[in-house]
């Protein structure tokens, strides 16, 4: 069941994109949307190769903790005023209703993603921007070191009405993709279209697609089969779940070694990178 989103936020100018996605999933499922404020070290805003005595370094200890509250009083504010915005209840006890409340965990944001999330039934983060090297840590954190799945939401796009009601899901048989479609079964059934996207040769030993039709079926759940073709499968998936007007794309997460995928380029690198929907992930 979906019951628990957890969304680690920072001041990067992404938390109403996370926070509201995470709140369209919360009101669909009546789940708890738990926010995390990965609060800066006062140590690692010092400057970093200086050489200081030790009265220098206690007044920039000094400033640095000042500093790191005001924005925390800034962000919980913010955070605050979209909860109410996106029609999330603010600490409450009632049954069948979304819930939202707030934390502050101190340290690396991948570091906090590892220990909130593994008790996550689903981690929202924002799209990773490779040209500022931002968000690829806490991706491989929520994949690799939470081992739960994550939604990715592109920069400034606020979902509506429509978000996770058509469902495409990208399907070659793999491991990482059995286990996008099992941590998405909450997702997909709530769904009023499922959409099977497939293309090219299922991996050795993988179940076919008419096999994962089934599976579905089993569930209560239809699902249609939508055959795409091309060289570049990441190109092709991104295309065809925009031609069918898809909201939420499934996928299975690094086939291949999350550092390998970066350095040569895989199709989930490509995708992560060219998307302009929101992708749920699992590796």
């Amino acid at each position: 069941m979906l019951k628990s989103i957890l969304v680690p936020v920072r001041g990067d100018g992404m938390v109403a994109t996370v926070l509201a996605h995470a709140a369209e999933l919360a009101k669909q499922h009546q789940a708890h949307v738990n926010v995390v404020h990965c609060r800066a070290q006062a140590s690692d805003l010092l400057p970093q190769g200086i050489v200081m005595n030790d009265f220098a370094r206690k007044v920039m200890m000094e400033q640095a903790v000042e500093l790191a509250n005001r924005q925390e009083d800034h962000l919980r504010k913010i955070l605050h005023r979209l909860a109410r915005d996106f029609g999330l209840e603010e600490n409450a006890s009632t049954p069948d209703v979304a819930v939202c409340t707030f934390a502050e965990e101190p340290g690396r944001m991948a570091d906090v993603v590892k220990h909130a999330g593994r008790l996550s039934d689903l981690i929202v983060l924002p799209k990773p921007q490779r040209e500022r090297n931002l968000g690829q840590s806490s991706l491989k954190a929520a994949l690799y070191g939470a081992g739960r799945p994550v939604l990715i939401c592109p920069g400034q796009l606020q979902p509506d009405a429509t978000f996770a009601q058509h469902v495409a899901v990208g399907w070659n048989g793999s491991l990482p993709a059995a286990r996008a479609v099992a941590s998405s079964l909450d997702i997909i059934h709530a769904a009023k279209r499922v959409s099977i996207l497939t293309g090219g040769k299922v991996q050795t030993h993988g179940p076919t697609v008419e096999e994962l039709v089934d599976y579905y079926a089993l569930r209560g759940i239809t699902a249609e089969v939508v055959r795409f073709s091309g060289k570049d499968a990441a190109t092709e998936l991104l295309k065809t779940s925009k031609s069918i007007g898809a909201s939420l794309l499934v996928i299975g997460a690094y086939s291949h070694s999350h550092e390998t995928e970066m350095l040569f380029g895989g199709n989930t690198e490509r995708i992560v990178d060219k998307t302009e929907m929101p992708i749920l992930m699992a590796h």
